[in-house]
């Protein structure tokens, strides 16, 4: 038997339904070639963490930035380095968030994502992380419930301007409307002529306009319990009979998935435990919503481009408006995110990496490529400690975090 070109021991191995005690995981050719336990096979080189759980590599779907950097800032550099920042911190896989500007800046940033997207998701790719797409996120928000983006920015969905945007196509994987506004059925028929997924957001709908949508082709619903119509917000325009929200709604239709922001700070625990009950961990992911602000100091900041965004605070761990009427999105990874829900859920460890790895692989329809450790896929893993504190990073078999010198 030729041997492996890498052998990963650990003393657990998370599969997606279960683990095993003392396991290892073989790479050959950046994929992962086999997994077992006891001994593990001959290798060209061996790496032994008997103490220490070997999970997949952590997909966040939901970022706008990190390292001091906003995908907006409508650079490459910013790109890579928001990217870095999360690597830092176990996550293997992005989806590059945008957020509202002026459209010509979102362009740019559609425009950058094609020289980083296409590279990335090869099974051999070799940088850091790997891009898996763009998600559309911020020109068709509600007014109501446009949190802490620029409002500036908000439009209604316009032919020509859709069409713009729906030309990148091939990096694209959702795009964001909130169906109380004017021609999101544009939005809503382009989408699905393009085969891309279709989410509801910072939205005041009505369970009417969210049905509606709903039957139109939306199947994921973004940051549940945020920016979000439900029964005491709709009855401010209409006191009797009470109606549900895009929250109710959301946790209604059972097809539906969603996401929690699990940073400690948006939701009490008892809201990811509802979450987690009625959507389950193959239709609840965990993301990060994270700003430019992780790894960087409490202080003043800007959501989206560092000269078309809204200002923020860093403040309490959490980005916070800045008269601090409300939140303004996180400031920390996902694996932070994770440790959070694990103290706030009863779940197992497959179950958690599920929802911080495969469910929101599969919500992008990436879960073929990354999100869980199964043989044919890429060799992308963490080594992590018993308290899932970070070890080591690996991308297609080849360990990126930690690296020696600067």
């Amino acid at each position: 038997m030729m041997p492996f070109e890498l052998v990963v021991e650990a003393g657990t191995v998370v599969l997606p339904d279960r683990v095993l005690p003392d396991g290892w995981l073989a790479v050959q050719g950046a994929r992962i070639a086999a997994i077992g336990t006891g001994g593990g096979p001959p290798a060209e080189r061996r790496v032994t963490a008997r103490d220490q759980i070997l999970a997949p590599g952590l997909v966040d779907i939901h970022v706008h930035g990190g390292g001091g950097y906003d995908f907006m800032d409508g650079t490459i550099r910013a790109i890579k380095g928001a990217g870095k920042a999360h690597l830092r911190h176990g996550t293997t896989s992005l989806v590059i968030t945008t957020a509202t500007a002026p459209h010509e800046r979102i362009l740019e940033v559609l425009g950058f994502a094609r020289r980083v997207v296409p590279p990335s998701r090869r099974p051999d790719y070799g940088g850091s992380p790997r891009y898996l797409g763009v998600h559309l996120y911020g020109p068709f928000f509600g007014p109501e419930a446009v949190g802490c983006h620029a409002a500036a920015y908000l439009v209604d969905p316009k032919g020509n301007e859709v069409d713009d945007y729906f030309r990148y196509n091939d990096v694209l994987v959702g795009v964001t409307i909130a169906p109380e506004r004017e021609g999101w059925e544009v939005v809503a028929e382009k989408a699905a002529a393009n085969g891309l997924r279709l989410h509801v957001g910072h939205s005041n709908a009505t369970f009417a306009q969210f049905s509606a949508a709903v039957a139109r082709g939306v199947t994921h619903v973004d940051h549940l319990f945020c920016a979000m119509s439900d029964k005491t917000k709709l009855r401010r325009n209409r006191p009797y009979p009470m109606q549900a929200g895009v929250l109710e709604g959301t946790l209604l239709l059972d097809h539906l998935t969603t996401e929690v922001i699990a940073d400690g700070r948006h939701l009490a625990p008892e809201l990811l435990q509802l979450a987690y009950k009625l959507k389950g961990p193959d239709r609840l992911a965990l993301v990060t919503d994270c700003n430019r602000a992780l790894d960087m100091p409490d202080g003043d900041y800007v959501f989206g481009g560092q000269d078309c965004g809204a200002p923020f605070v860093k403040r309490d761990g959490v980005g916070q408006m800045p008269d601090g009427s409300g939140l303004a999105s996180s400031c920390v990874p996902l694996l932070h995110c994770a440790r959070v829900f694990r103290d706030a859920v009863s779940c197992t460890l497959p179950e958690l990496f599920r929802m911080a790895a495969l469910t929101p692989a599969r919500i992008v329809g990436w879960d073929h490529l990354v999100g869980s450790l199964e043989p044919g896929k890429v060799a992308d893993f963490v080594l992590l400690t018993s308290a899932l504190d970070l070890a080591a990073v690996y991308i297609a078999g080849r360990q990126v975090w930690p690296q020696d010198g600067p």
